[in-house]
């Protein structure tokens, strides 16, 4: 077999199983019913947390639907089931939900999770493709996968069972994220490190602010003015009313339009009035859309971002550390 047949026989491969896995999951979309919901409202329910539980390639995709959970604001942790019958039952306890995935429903490392669920009353949604399946027979909530074949000719390696499962996974976990209203700022709290992290700082966490800030009086003198912006170093400088508002900001543009006579000015006299803020709340990500647009590198950060007292300031080099832009 030559290179160019190699190479159009694996594409015709790789084209089979996606297309395979997507019809797949166009049938679970299709099959959804009021157990889904049921379930989701089991999980809503727990005081406790969410125990997730698979053998196998079941068991790689119930740590990923446990982490997924986690991290959008319904804790859950997965249990081996082999582990389980060596004591990690102990980690369920009532007030909690277990989610067991098996595609066959008859896993036998299940057998001491399931009894123990229903020695102790603690819900159980059973996933599974099989309708009479001793996990669906015994759950609270049966989530039964649609009949669909594995992306393997022979049918009998776990690719679109498992792909069906994730998916569903992920349902449960958005139903539940969407209900509660998780914002991107508790996925933050769950998220502080790497770049998705980075995308989601706040500009509070970010900013300069106290003795950094550079900001002058309107009555300052330009000569003292461009002390400031020299010793803060941001290459601006913003100006305060008698009221300590941001009422302007002076930039190296300002300076390049009033160059004549602009040591016998005030800062009143150069700054541009009302330039754009942002609230400390915001995104770091937001500023950085803003910065861009407006073709400028800093943003004075007051409290309700559309005025008011300056709180900090936020340089472009400061987003570009962290992994923002």
């Amino acid at each position: 077999m030559d290179n160019q047949t190699s190479s159009d026989t694996f594409l015709k491969i790789g084209r089979r199983v996606i297309t395979r896995e997507a019809a797949a999951l166009e049938l679970l979309a299709d099959s959804l019913n009021e157990n889904f919901a049921q379930a989701v409202n089991v999980l809503l329910g727990a005081t406790g947390r969410v125990i997730v539980c698979g053998m196998g390639k079941s068991g790689h995709v119930a740590r990923k639907i446990a982490a997924t959970l986690a991290s959008t604001g319904t804790p859950a942790y997965f249990v081996h089931p082999a582990e389980a019958s060596h004591g990690d039952l102990g980690m369920m306890a009532q007030g909690d939900v277990a989610l067991i995935l098996s595609n066959s429903g008859e896993t036998p490392e299940l057998a001491d999770v399931i009894a123990y669920t229903r020695r102790f009353s603690i819900p159980m949604i059973g996933v599974a493709g099989r309708a009479g399946s001793t996990l669906l027979k015994q759950s609270d909530v049966a989530l039964l996968l649609p009949k669909a074949e594995e992306a393997c000719d022979t049918g009998v390696v776990p690719t679109t069972s498992t792909t069906m499962t994730l998916a569903l996974g992920d349902a449960l976990a958005i139903a539940l994220m969407e209900h509660r209203k998780f914002t991107p700022e508790n996925f933050r709290e769950f998220h502080p490190g790497g770049k998705l992290g980075a995308r989601l700082s706040k500009v509070s966490d970010l900013m300069h602010s106290g003795a950094e800030l550079p900001v002058i009086a309107m009555d300052t003198p330009m000569s003292e003015g461009l002390i400031t912006i020299s010793q803060k170093g941001f290459g601006v400088v913003g100006v305060t009313n008698d009221e300590g508002h941001l009422a302007g900001i002076i930039t190296d543009g300002d300076l390049r339009r009033h160059m004549n006579g602009l040591l016998d000015m005030s800062a009143a006299e150069v700054m541009t009035a009302n330039p754009k803020t942002i609230a400390p709340d915001a995104l770091a990500e937001q500023a950085v859309a803003i910065m861009n647009d407006r073709k400028i590198t800093c943003l004075f950060v007051t409290e309700a971002g559309n005025g008011g007292t300056p709180l900090g300031i936020l340089h472009i080099h400061d987003c570009l550390r962290a992994g923002v832009a």
